[in-house]
């Protein structure tokens, strides 16, 4: 395990993308950094297979929906789901391909991961800047006998418009009646306190660079930069430990339909043992690029029968039989060959 996240380091650390002499049979997709690692992970994979390459710039969930209703990729990748309403009106489709966790995580000197517990309302209060320092009773309440630093707290969020943190803001707005009437959720919000930085590795960055700090990343970029992360109160009031086995019971009931274009929302699920923040990673297609549509879902469809196991490795959970299933009749009814 600590080999295959020494390599995926070294993918996260250059953008995926190939020369022209492949020009012909690469797919371009952009979006998602949320999803980049698994992305990256079945794209070198399917490549050494057929030689079909993915050209996949990793520039933000905003960015991707903006690049697919421009048509000038292949696919956009967003961490927020759109409403049936935005993909008429765009003449987009959607579907999920993995569900994964947004973890909250701190650079506090002499802490190492799941020291710090935090619930929903807590976390909200320090995104508010209502509560500015490590030491503030709130703080000190939910973690008895641990010794904080009496150190102003900085926040790190996203800088441009991030799937990452519309499931983030979702997740606030669900346990936070002020931050949802205050700030709201969205991929680009008007954040009331902090420091913005560029995709998923560019919080990771920050916060590893600035002590007493405070970010949110995917749980890739946690496992490579070894971060300490927070372990978060769930809907159950129990306290959760970011992993693949309470992402799994976060995804376990989740109802995804192609009714309404697989839209839905993941975070604060029920159960003992559920993580707080979870989330699907969709892509989007435009209905104007059939050509390219073909290409693209025989890639995916690739992915879930032989990416299971590169997912599950990076801590994301692969989508049941089922789902999946339910994906391929949504493209075959859209006229999708794969």
């Amino acid at each position: 395990m600590k080999r295959f996240f020494l390599s995926l380091a070294l993918v996260l650390a250059v953008p995926l993308v190939f020369g022209t002499a492949f020009a012909a049979q690469a797919m371009v997709g952009a979006g998602s950094t949320f999803a980049y690692p698994i992305y990256s992970a079945w794209a070198y994979q399917y490549a050494k297979i057929t030689g079909v390459q993915l050209n996949y710039q990793s520039i933000g969930s905003g960015g991707g929906i903006r690049q697919i209703e421009n048509k000038v990729v292949d696919f956009g990748a967003s961490d927020a789901p759109l409403s049936p309403a935005d993909l008429a009106a765009h003449h987009l489709l959607q579907f999920p391909t993995v569900v994964g966790g947004v973890i909250p995580c701190v650079n506090i000197p002499g802490i190492g991961p799941g020291r710090v517990r935090l619930d929903g309302d807590t976390l909200a209060k320090i995104y508010m800047g209502e509560i500015k320092n490590w030491t503030d009773p709130r703080i000190k309440a939910l973690n008895p006998g641990l010794k904080l630093p009496d150190h102003e707290i900085t926040c790190i969020h996203r800088s441009e418009a991030s799937g990452t943190t519309a499931i983030f803001t979702h997740y606030l707005s669900s346990v936070s009646a002020k931050w949802k009437s205050g700030v709201g959720m969205g991929t680009d919000i008007r954040w009331p306190v902090g420091i913005g930085a560029k995709g998923n590795e560019g919080v990771a960055n920050y916060i590893k660079r600035v002590p007493d700090a405070i970010g949110y990343v995917e749980f890739a970029y946690v496992m490579v930069n070894h971060m300490a992360y927070v372990k978060m109160k769930n809907a159950s009031g129990h306290y959760v430990t970011p992993s693949f086995a309470s992402f799994k019971n976060a995804a376990g009931k989740a109802a995804f339909s192609p009714k309404n274009d697989f839209d839905l929302w993941l975070v604060s699920a029920p159960g003992r043992n559920s993580w707080p923040i979870v989330g699907g990673t969709f892509i989007l297609l435009s209905k104007d690029q059939p050509q390219s549509n073909s290409k693209v879902v025989k890639f995916f469809d690739w992915s879930f029968k032989k990416g299971d196991p590169t997912a599950v490795k990076l801590e994301y959970v692969p989508l049941p039989l089922s789902l999946k299933n339910k994906i391929r009749a949504y493209w075959k009814a859209h006229g999708l060959s794969y």
